[in-house]
């Protein structure tokens, strides 16, 4: 009698060789781990029964708390409890501040471009302190499986940039973890929805989490999942309501002054009071530093959060014109992230897009469930072929040329993975080495977009201006990650460099970057048309100058050269100034006075190939071939 081997449809022939994938949602409120069991997704919970690890850290002088333990000591010594570290990842001590002024994060002075943080076991960065999120909630696989973890997926939110994502992996590096893949938080929600089996279906995820709003239209075509368009406020969220309700609390009970912990005791109170009125109308709010217990409903909460919720719909109204599309053709809108629960936040949303909400997966969980299935791909248990995951990236990249111009190379809302070339030659005649400048951002000039890299090509061979050929390629992989390289073509010289920026973009300069690219986009095209008529006349009179240093004295006469430099002083002249068609004009007027100069010296330079030589050699040379 003969065994049969059975196995789940999907799923590896071999039980022995199952590997275990974790989806982790890194979260600015809270973090949480799934994976698939037995073809079913399962949220890991701890000892304690608890799904959801708040992403909190209490750096203690002997020991290190997280999650809920941490929790206890958010009032008593909020400046060694780290909560919402999330916000500081791949940003700024700046911009950062800018955004969260009432933080009671404790700023090292230093020059570092990382941020650190004091505390208790010594400095910290936010890479750090989320290392250590990530590493507890790991702790609950590394506990549960003898196979051991192979990989994890952990979600970011979409309108992440270039830094944050480095960052957020650079976190699960010093966690032991081995990162399979950073998926964008509104695609593994679509994801735990079953939406990618949809033939064709267009989806809006609408993602409010703690500490982050993110917008995304997805658009499912025979099994290709495709992000049409991002878009999002990287600083708004739950933790914004629940300052809003705070400032409200304080300002009812008329304090003028408070320390840090009676205010962190009031924002835990205003949060607490949130998140029961998603289940009531009514909630008594009490705190040691307020004067009396306040009264709270839910028509002051959604009063309160009213200008965030309109915060987040602006964005929804970006989105659908970066991409296209109506309201009227959105098939279905998924609500993901703690923050959807508020009453306020659903109506709004229904009332926005014209259609009832989905809410029937826990807003918490969704988004891990989606991450783990994506896990389960990647590690091999099920055909990848089953998904296929097509991501954009948010701004346009590029980088600078001749002039303070940006050429963009890779255009925003681009689907990635994805791999882009250019060429671009040298500027000067000699140059044996070209600068290159990487930029993000939708204008024209250097000026108005942010620096993310610079590298250098060296050991171009000396030639003519015009004369190499340099290649230039970006690379984005399916995290988002960028690596750009220049080879010269003809000698192969080459070089690279991975972009990692040491911090992100500030919130504002988001949203800024690409609502000034529409409302300057008159200005930029003349500037852009100043800037190359400037280059175009620069280069000419190089050209000029260095042709009359070799030619000059024998090929042209006094009043010939008299005349070419005249128009060519006008020229300079009218480069330093703003008027484009008068440098266009005269640009014409030095090229036709310089005609005759520059038939000479072809002429004078055929004359010399050819001497030596007899006609016939040529023509029997050409016979012969």
């Amino acid at each position: 009698m003969a065994l049969l081997q059975i196995s789940e449809p999907g799923q590896a022939p071999a039980p022995h060789q199952r590997k275990i994938g974790l989806g982790i949602d890194l979260g600015t409120t809270h973090t949480l781990a799934a994976t698939m069991v037995n073809s079913l997704v399962t949220v890991l919970k701890d000892e304690q029964g608890h799904e959801l690890l708040p992403s909190v850290v209490h750096y203690g002088v002997e020991e290190t708390l997280v999650g809920q333990a941490a929790q206890a000591f958010e009032s008593s010594d909020p400046h060694n409890t780290l909560a919402s570290i999330k916000r500081l990842m791949g940003r700024s001590k700046a911009g950062f501040l800018a955004d969260n002024p009432k933080t009671t994060f404790q700023f090292e002075e230093n020059d570092k471009a990382v941020p650190t943080l004091g505390t208790n076991a010594g400095p910290k960065t936010a890479v750090e302190v989320s290392a250590d999120i990530l590493k507890a909630v790991a702790e609950r696989a590394q506990s549960r499986f003898d196979e051991g973890i192979e990989g994890v997926v952990i979600t970011v939110p979409a309108y992440f940039d270039d830094a944050q994502r480095q960052a957020t992996k650079d976190a699960a590096t010093l966690a032991d973890l081995r990162v399979l893949r950073l998926l964008n938080e509104p695609t593994a929600a679509a994801i735990a929805y079953g939406l990618d089996q949809k033939d064709d279906a267009t989806i809006a995820v609408y993602d409010l989490g703690g500490g982050t709003f993110d917008i995304t239209l997805l658009k499912m075509t025979k099994g290709v999942f495709e992000v049409l368009a991002t878009g999002g406020d990287s600083s708004l969220g739950g933790d914004d309501v629940d300052h809003a309700i705070a400032d409200w609390l304080i300002n009812e009970a008329k304090l003028a002054s408070l320390s840090p912990s009676a205010f962190v005791e009031i924002l835990l109170a205003a949060k607490q009071a949130k998140e029961a009125l998603a289940e009531t109308d009514v909630v008594n709010i009490t705190a040691s530093a307020l004067n009396n217990p306040v009264n709270f409903t839910s028509e002051q909460l959604a009063q309160i959060a009213a200008p965030l919720i309109e915060r987040s719909l602006k964005a929804c109204k970006g989105a659908l014109h970066d991409s296209g599309l109506t309201k009227d053709v959105i098939n279905a809108v998924v609500m993901v992230g703690g923050s959807t629960r508020l009453k306020a936040v659903r109506t709004a949303v229904s009332d926005f897009f014209g259609q009832d909400v989905l809410t029937s997966i826990n807003p918490d969980t969704v988004v891990a469930q989606g991450a783990a299935i994506q896990a389960d791909i990647l590690v091999g248990n099920k055909s990848g072929t089953d998904m296929l995951l097509l991501d954009v990236i948010p701004l346009s990249l590029g980088l600078e040329t001749m002039g303070g111009l940006v050429e963009k190379v890779i255009d925003r809302n681009t689907t990635i993975p994805v791999a882009r070339a250019q060429e671009f030659t040298t500027s000067k005649d000699g140059q044996t080495a070209m600068s290159i400048h990487v930029l993000q951002g939708e204008r024209d000039l250097v000026d108005d977009c942010r620096s993310l890299a610079r590298f250098e090509l060296k050991g171009i061979p000396a030639m003519a201006a015009g004369a190499a050929h340099i290649r230039v390629t970006f690379q984005v992989d399916a995290d988002g990650l960028l690596s750009v390289s220049a080879k010269e073509l003809g000698t192969g010289v080459e070089s690279a460099i991975q972009v990692k920026p040491s911090y992100g973009l500030t919130d504002d300069e988001i949203a800024d970057m690409l609502k000034a690219s529409f409302e300057n986009a008159g200005i930029d095209r003349d500037a852009r048309m100043l800037k190359e008529q400037q280059v175009d006349g620069e280069r000419l009179l190089h050209a000029l100058e260095e042709a009359i240093k070799v030619d000059g004295d024998t090929l042209l006469s006094s009043e010939e050269r008299q005349g070419i430099d005249q128009e060519m002083q006008a020229l300079q002249a009218l480069i330093q100034g703003t008027d484009t068609d008068a440098i266009k004009a005269k640009i014409e007027a030095v090229s036709h006075v310089s005609e005759d100069f520059a038939a000479r010296r072809m002429d004078a330079a055929i004359k010399q190939a050819l001497a030596g030589h007899s006609l016939d050699e040529f023509t029997d040379e050409e016979n012969n071939s």
